[in-house]
């Protein structure tokens, strides 16, 4: 007799933007190399709360053997899934961490280290003294929170000034254009930005380029649009969750609680430096994993 797959279901913030369509892509692959009977699901938009309230509560009346989420740090989202653990459904976290008590585990970026990283690459590219602009999504948010700290220790040590900090800015076009604008007008000795997303980042640079401004522009997620500028020279790097990795890495560890074993409290997916060496490559598997 057939054993039944394991049903295991990744409930995403979006899957609207490239950075969670490649997160699905490394989860779908994971169902497949695993023989899981998998989905990836999503509301419409990232901020629909509503949506992914209701979504949690459909899929724990379906009772999965693991959900792995990426949840929204909202206080009844933690609720739901508080019931997951209280009906013995194990709840993998993905992206983002929030404390949640009896979670299996979490799987993603290291966000303080992220930050790191990106504040030494900035560094790099400048000289002690110089000034830079920092622009930053939710504050209250673990993910942009530890980034920007990460970030802004990194340059004070390297001696880099921070002269501007846009934050609580919605991961968009308009406001973060504007954003870039206002910084440049209040602040013209500004040699460099760190976003803590890589669509910040981009509307970023295409202020500045609108304005015959060239300087290092640092995001932090790996989409292609990013990992083209560095490729083509117009950026001189970057640095990059591993999105797929974190899709896939979270599946494979529902499948060992699905099996009854342990898992680490946390998978680290990693950071990687994205510069012109390396950045056709990376580039490449995406538009593959994409396709």
């Amino acid at each position: 007799m057939e054993v039944p797959k394991p049903k295991i279901v990744v409930v995403l913030k979006d899957l609207d933007t490239q950075y969670w369509e490649i997160v699905k892509a490394g989860a779908e692959k994971g169902f497949q190399d695993f023989g899981i009977d998998g989905e990836v699901i999503a509301p419409s938009t990232e901020s629909e709360e509503a949506d992914h309230e209701e979504m949690l509560k459909k899929i724990l009346f379906e009772k999965p053997d693991v959900l792995v989420c990426a949840p929204i740090e909202v206080p009844k989202y933690m609720s739901v899934l508080e019931e997951f653990i209280e009906d013995k459904i194990p709840v993998l976290l993905l992206d983002t961490n929030i404390p949640l008590e009896g979670k299996a585990s979490y799987i993603g970026t290291d966000n303080y280290k992220l930050g790191r990283k990106a504040g030494e690459l900035l560094a790099s590219e400048l000289y002690p003294g110089d000034e830079v602009a920092v622009i930053a999504g939710n504050m209250t948010s673990q993910v942009s929170g530890e980034r920007v700290k990460g970030a802004k220790l990194s340059l004070e040590e390297a001696g880099i000034i921070i002269a501007s900090e846009k934050v609580d800015l919605p991961n968009e076009s308009v406001p973060v254009k504007q954003a870039m604008k206002e910084i440049l007008q209040n602040h013209p000795n500004v040699k460099g930005v760190i976003a803590t997303t890589d669509i910040m980042a981009l509307n970023a640079f295409d202020q500045l380029e609108a304005q015959g401004k060239k300087m290092p522009v640092i995001g932090a997620d790996g989409i292609i649009e990013m990992v083209k500028l560095v490729d083509e020279g117009k950026l001189p790097g970057t640095v990059a969750q591993n999105p797929y990795d974190m899709g896939y890495l979270s599946v494979q560890a529902a499948m060992k609680v699905a099996k009854g074993n342990n898992v680490d409290s946390v998978i680290d997916s990693g950071v990687d430096i994205i510069v012109k060496g390396n950045g056709n490559e990376r580039m490449n598997f995406l538009k593959n994993v994409l396709e």
